[in-house]
């Protein structure tokens, strides 16, 4: 599952878009919770498709609070959790 880089990553790692991890900050840009401020990715949920981040939340009836999924393709990610296999993809795609 990838997001869309934001722009200064984009010039710096001359990247478009990667692969998305927990730890990596985002920036809802579409959807219903578009808008929202940055938040760290809390969990990413391959088999339905989605990430749970931070500021992201709703309350349930009895007043706790939960996770709302988020399509990785309604974030863009605003900075990036550097392992080596994020940098094994950079350097990759920085070839090509």
């Amino acid at each position: 599952m990838s997001s869309p880089l934001s722009k200064e990553l984009r010039q710096q790692y001359n990247v478009r878009s990667m692969p998305i991890q927990k730890d990596d900050e985002v920036q809802v840009v579409g959807g219903y919770y578009k808008g929202q401020q940055n938040g760290k990715v809390v969990q990413v949920y391959r088999k339905k498709y989605v990430i749970y981040t931070e500021r992201v939340q709703q309350g349930k009836a009895n007043g706790t609070k939960v996770h709302v999924g988020i399509h990785p393709g309604k974030v863009v990610i605003t900075r990036l959790k550097l392992n080596k296999d994020h940098k094994k993809i950079l350097e990759r795609k920085a070839k090509s």
